[in-house]
């Protein structure tokens, strides 16, 4: 049974809309909001939630849809009354609870009954009725959950446990929200799926280091972590390794199926520095980066997914001044011909202002990464953007850049590059590393390295950001 269910309108669902969505439980059940009015909740008579219904979003960036989707959302957003693949539609999301068994179904009359009225289509298709689901469950019997947070199925002492039931878990504001509060109270979020799903990339970043997990369900091992394969046991109120008598966890036997496609990703870690001037304006360096690597600048960014917002350095900047001195974390993604994704953290900090960027683009087997426009890259970011360091890595990998649950190789460190300010105060390194080059013209341009293969490389990676007068992450 579904537990989240989109609709996708061409027009805006208006109040009217929703309310007549919010009836596909009959005249019995309540309604209740949360976050200000931003999440409403279809409540049973004893004010428990049942389904939670986030603001509709605009998604305006061609692709996004099909992105998170499948070939689903792609016919989604093309099919019904001002839709269109590249156009812009309304995506109104519903997370029902697992704890009672007509929620999945009311989910899915809540959103058959704004595509009745609005036009569109319900993902995933199956899912869309426009039936009143009675409520025949007895609430009574059912436990009264221990959280207003909407993502959140269990929670315990130590971990919020999140269920998905979908093929591609995003990084949606349930999600976002789930991580920042569980943070704020020392707890860990697992996230469970069944066997097959994968993760996008954000939430893959967003939910790296223990005690978080991806928590597969599997039919011979019972669960296993998506990440590093080893077997799990629901232990403590946790999900935790099942351990040997030596103590050492056991990995799962499908962790180890990985697939022989070619496919690969280019990956870049950089960070760059600026003065904190009134006038600086933010993202530059992330554009900069894409335009060099593939002819355009991102196609759009949020702080979740769906991305919906165009690209726009200047709203990217306003969103940072607004958070400061809080950090500030989004996503920005590029245009439906090149997978590309890439996480733009701003930070204060007493050097300045920084932007901790990482950038991956997805190959397939008749495509060259471009290598050899990395070097022109790193010499604009340092003349323009205040570069601190720029590592470039292979991986074999989906060039769709989801994450599947099974073993991955490692990324090989391609080259690294040491903006002119950290390379005046470089230490010699205590170990034999490449020599580097300079960039851009004179003799105080940034140190370029080519490093060397395999374990090789990430030594010398290791040797020389030792060898930095500050320490980098």
């Amino acid at each position: 049974m579904t537990k989240d269910v989109i609709a996708l309108t061409p027009k805006m669902p208006d109040l009217p809309t929703l309310l007549a969505g919010l009836y596909a439980g009959g005249p019995d059940l309540g309604v209740n909001t949360l976050a200000d009015g931003a999440v409403v909740q279809l409540c049973a008579p004893d004010g428990r939630p049942l389904v939670s219904v986030e603001t509709p979003v605009l998604v305006q960036v061609p692709g996004e849809t099909a992105r998170l989707l499948g070939s689903e959302g792609s016919e989604a957003s093309e099919g019904g009354e001002g839709g269109g693949h590249d156009g812009p539609v309304w995506w109104t999301e519903a997370r029902a609870s697992t704890a009672v068994a007509e929620a999945g179904r009311l989910a899915g009359s809540f959103a058959g009954r704004l595509v009745t009225v609005l036009g569109g289509a319900v993902w995933p298709p199956e899912a869309a009725t426009t039936e009143v689901v009675p409520l025949t469950t007895d609430i009574t019997a059912v436990p009264v959950p221990a959280t207003a947070t909407p993502a959140v199925d269990v929670l315990t002492p130590s971990t919020a446990v999140v269920i998905q039931d979908r093929p591609l878990v995003p990084m949606s504001s349930w999600l976002s929200d789930a991580l920042r509060t569980a943070a704020d109270n020392d707890r860990a979020v697992q996230i469970v799926t069944p066997p097959g799903a994968r993760l996008t990339l954000a939430t893959r970043t967003a939910l790296r280091g223990l005690p978080n997990r991806w928590v597969v369900r599997d039919p011979e091992d019972g669960y296993y972590d998506g990440l590093s394969g080893a077997v799990l046991h629901w232990k403590g109120g946790t999900f935790t390794p099942v351990r040997d008598a030596h103590g050492d966890a056991r990995l799962a036997g499908a962790f180890g199926a990985v697939t022989g496609a070619n496919e690969r990703q280019l990956l870049l870690t950089l960070r760059t520095r600026h003065p904190a001037d009134p006038d600086l304006v933010l993202g530059r360096s992330l554009e900069t980066a894409c335009t060099r690597l593939t002819g355009r600048p991102p196609a759009g960014w949020s702080t979740a997914e769906p991305v919906n917002l165009p690209w726009s350095t200047r709203q990217v900047t306003d969103l940072a001044r607004s958070r400061a001195p809080r950090p500030t974390w989004l996503i920005a993604v590029g245009h439906p011909d090149r997978p590309l994704l890439a996480t733009l953290r701003v930070l204060r900090t007493p050097a300045g202002v920084e932007e901790d960027i990482t950038l991956t683009l997805g190959y397939g087997d008749e495509e060259a990464p471009p290598l050899d426009a990395v070097e022109g890259l790193a010499a604009e970011l340092d003349a323009e953007h205040g570069l601190v360091t720029l590592l470039t890595a292979l991986r074999q990998g989906r060039r769709d850049l989801t994450v599947p649950a099974h073993a991955e190789p490692p990324p090989t460190p391609v080259t690294l590059t040491v903006g002119r300010t950290e390379a005046d105060r470089i230490r010699r390194p205590p170990a034999p590393v490449p020599t580097p080059v300079r960039l851009g013209p004179g003799h105080r341009g940034p140190l370029h390295y080519r490093l060397g293969q395999d374990g090789e490389a990430w030594e010398q990676v290791r040797v020389l950001v030792g060898g930095l007068g500050t320490a980098e992450s």
